[in-house]
């Protein structure tokens, strides 16, 4: 089994689709993975996505920063299969269910790793309907490496410093993902 790294791009916003009520709408034009078993990117746009759906098939864990309210739903409308029964790591949720409020991605990879994302998701959305495919598959792969990136800092040293206030101070948010790891067929750097 895999341990996949995932960030997905759509063509449409919430407000193309009458809001996040209806998110499963929103159409995917771009799916980037991490997955530890090969230890390379993936890169999958729209007319690859049935390349992906063996991948996701393969993962025993699926890691995100808010996934589980974003990419998975969407993800779930694409395959027969249920990607929700898949395990999710979200690092979103984690801090959430920490601190009681959100963080942004930018924010926290630029606090933890000194780098951040290359744009905004509205960025992809024009990068898609602009032609700029490899500019769109940059962009979200980026998110992916940071993703990762934060996951293995978190796995290693048990937590992940976080913007609170504003950005006025900054928690120490302690993570236990170490007995989220898979334990079969997968190697990892810890």
């Amino acid at each position: 089994m895999d341990k996949l790294v995932i960030d997905i791009e759509t063509k449409n916003t919430f407000q193309d689709v009458g809001g996040y009520k209806n998110l499963t709408q929103l159409k995917m034009s771009f799916v980037g993975v991490y997955s530890y078993n090969k230890d390379e990117y993936l890169s999958f746009f729209e007319n690859e996505f049935d390349k992906l759906g063996p991948v996701l098939q393969s993962a025993s864990l699926i890691i995100t920063f808010s996934g589980n309210r974003f990419d998975i739903p969407i993800l779930n409308e694409y395959y027969p299969f249920n990607v929700k029964a898949i395990e999710s790591l979200d690092i979103l949720d984690d801090i959430e269910e920490k601190l009681g409020h959100r963080v942004k991605l930018d924010v926290l990879a630029h606090t933890n790793l000194g780098v951040g994302k290359s744009g905004s998701g509205l960025d992809a959305i024009r990068y898609y309907d602009e032609g700029k495919f490899e500019e769109l598959k940059k962009y979200c792969l980026q998110d992916v490496k940071v993703t990762k990136d934060l996951y293995e800092l978190g796995l290693k040293q048990g937590y992940l410093m976080v913007p609170t206030d504003h950005g006025r101070s900054v928690a120490k948010v302690e993570f236990n993902w170490k007995h989220r790891l898979p334990s079969i067929g997968t190697q990892t750097l810890f």
